[in-house]
């Protein structure tokens, strides 16, 4: 099925009206590079996003969900199929004593102060983290010793007919990056936090000064998806790539950070084949001189 008739399906056949031909990937993602999507959806709602999968199911139609592109490479081919944004109108947020309960297009910015305001604890270490609740969920994110999973009790997700099940506690299977959903094609619609009540300009001193660190240590005048690895048991991957010689690397558009080497960015025009290079030289690299497999924490996604 070719792309004008994957529109015309999902025109006939949901009530969704935000679909795009041809959407440039460089513009949803933190790393400013990226192909066409074929289509790009935005669902306003639960019952279109549902009727928007059974359709995918039934057609066997290929099927990318997007949040804020915080973690991720698009290549510079783009992406064949659909692009669902759960972005845009998928981001409520609903407090009830200590207890968050928040769909997962919200962005964790917004999430952490929102509970800050409401004097709940243990978001702080998200406030900096450029990506949705969902993409926190699906890869367990997490900064400063500090993760996701240690305040989700539950999380909502709808499988591909279109049905919404509910995982609790253990059956998230929550680890270092990884979680239940990590390696599944499904969406998570929402997660139920459990936090800790405190002091309101506590929370608000320990965020800023994450942020005051965040700041000094990240390129962040620069485009980029963060870290690029996961930390490799008994290394920190910055380390060995700035071991390896390879701080301020540069191919093409994109570099090596010269000041956090666990960081690629965009100087400006770069396409995602550079950056992908600079991945992969890293991996090289660092497997010769010590022997360690780095492995990618951000995903890459697309056709060259």
């Amino acid at each position: 099925m070719d792309k004008e008739q994957i529109y015309t399906k999902i025109k006939s056949e949901t009530e969704i009206k935000a679909l795009y031909f041809d959407e440039p990937m460089q513009k949803h993602t933190s790393f400013r590079v990226g192909g066409p999507a074929d289509i790009f959806v935005v669902p306003s709602n639960v019952d279109e996003l549902k009727s928007l999968i059974r359709l995918v199911k039934n057609e066997n139609i290929p099927m990318f969900v997007l949040g804020n592109g915080s973690n991720l490479v698009v290549r510079d081919g783009g992406i064949r199929g659909i692009v669902i944004n759960i972005l845009d109108n998928f981001n409520s947020i609903q407090i009830k004593d200590d207890i968050i309960e928040a769909e997962t297009g919200v962005l964790l910015s917004k999430l952490s102060h929102t509970a800050m305001k409401n004097s709940l604890s243990g978001l702080e270490f998200s406030s900096g983290i450029p990506g949705t609740l969902g993409g926190a969920v699906v890869m367990n994110a997490g900064a400063y010793g500090e993760q996701i999973s240690d305040l989700v009790i539950s999380s909502d997700y709808i499988d591909l007919d279109g049905n919404i099940h509910t995982l609790e506690g253990g059956a998230q299977d929550f680890g270092y990056r990884k979680s239940f959903y990590s390696k599944k094609n499904l969406i998570v619609l929402k997660a139920v936090m459990k936090l800790i009540p405190s002091n309101m300009n506590d929370i608000k001193e320990k965020m800023t000064s994450l942020l005051l660190q965040r700041n000094e240590k990240q390129p962040l005048s620069f485009p980029s998806a963060g870290s690029i690895f996961k930390r490799p048991e008994g290394y920190f991957a910055g380390k060995l790539i700035e071991d390896a010689g390879l701080k301020g690397y540069i191919h093409g558009g994109a570099q090596i950070s010269d000041k956090h080497t666990g960081f690629i960015v965009n100087r400006g025009k770069a396409r995602a084949a550079e950056i992908i290079h600079l991945i992969e030289y890293a991996k090289e690299i660092v497997k010769i001189k010590f022997g360690v497999e780095l492995e990618t924490e951000v995903k890459i996604v697309g056709e060259d």
